[in-house]
């Protein structure tokens, strides 16, 4: 059996070998950047989703009112898909205000 094929084994090489430079360091900087960038973005995206999840809701209201729709149970499932995305969307954005807020409290 060759264990020299296992990668980790091969990337032990790599962290003996003393280096002046930390590889790390300029990397930091952008990791947080995309990271704020990233939960930015997600962010949006929720929020977009959210209001796709309500304007179906309320497609569904029009169709079932105008007797167009006869399932009751798609319309109900709509509704509490945009209630539901509608709670968590809320409640992320108290999450946020409250981080915010605990920060402007801090002193240095």
């Amino acid at each position: 059996m060759n264990i020299m094929n296992i990668s980790a084994i091969n990337r032990l090489e790599d962290v003996s070998r003393y280096q002046t430079v930390n590889p790390l360091a300029d990397m930091t900087g952008q990791t947080e950047e995309t990271s704020f960038d990233s939960l930015l973005s997600s962010a949006m995206n929720l929020v977009n989703q959210t209001e796709e999840y309500s304007n179906k809701a309320e497609e569904e209201e029009i169709k079932y009112a105008m007797g167009q729709s006869d399932s009751l149970h798609d319309l109900l499932i709509a509704q509490q898909k945009a209630n539901v995305s509608l709670q968590y969307t809320v409640a992320v954005k108290n999450t946020a205000v409250e981080a915010y807020r605990t920060l402007m409290n801090m002193q240095f």
